[in-house]
């Protein structure tokens, strides 16, 4: 007689499934970090870029935090990272090239997938990792404001905005869905 697997209750993870959330999460802030880096590249000064400038000290913040957990918690980070280096920094600034609303509109975009993204963690992680959790949290509020920012900045008078908001979005989507395996 064999026994049934018991299934994985919630909020408790597979050392597998933490390291893909670290791993994707990891691959999720450099990618937003070269956005931005490509969005100052084009815009340098002005109002829009001292906003973008902030976004992106704390997304270098994110990005050191999730540093950090690779490394300590022994996670490979994507395969994909020069992928990501060229795609977020070339989004950034053809977006910045389009305009100052364009550049929010893609943060926008971004910052909503993460969210959606960071909220899903967090309802598999439960109680499973106090730590992970704590930080996903943080970094969600983050990204939210960045978002909330965008908008109240004319993200959605962007020209071609509900296009250009769904290409954006379906490319984080599917950035996630191979960051998470790759």
């Amino acid at each position: 007689m064999s026994r049934k697997a018991r299934p994985t209750m919630p909020g408790l993870q597979t050392s597998d499934e933490v390291a893909a959330m670290i791993r994707v999460d990891h691959a999720g802030e450099y990618g937003a970090v070269r956005i931005y880096e490509g969005q100052l590249a084009v815009l340098k000064n002005g109002p829009a870029a001292e906003k973008i400038r902030h976004m992106a000290a704390e997304e270098q913040r994110h990005l050191k935090t999730f540093d950090r957990l690779v490394v300590e918690r022994r996670v490979r980070p994507t395969a994909l990272e020069p992928v990501w280096r060229v795609a977020g920094y070339a989004l950034g600034a053809a977006t910045a090239l389009m305009g100052e609303k364009a550049a929010f509109a893609c943060t926008a975009a971004v910052e909503e997938v993460i969210d959606e993204h960071y909220a899903g963690q967090l309802e598999r992680l439960g109680d499973g990792d106090t730590e992970l959790t704590r930080t996903v949290a943080d970094f969600r509020a983050d990204e939210i404001a960045h978002r909330d920012e965008a908008l109240a900045s004319g993200a959605e008078d962007a020209p071609g905005y509900r296009v250009l908001s769904e290409a954006i979005k379906a490319g984080c989507r599917l950035a996630i869905a191979l960051s998470t395996r790759l």
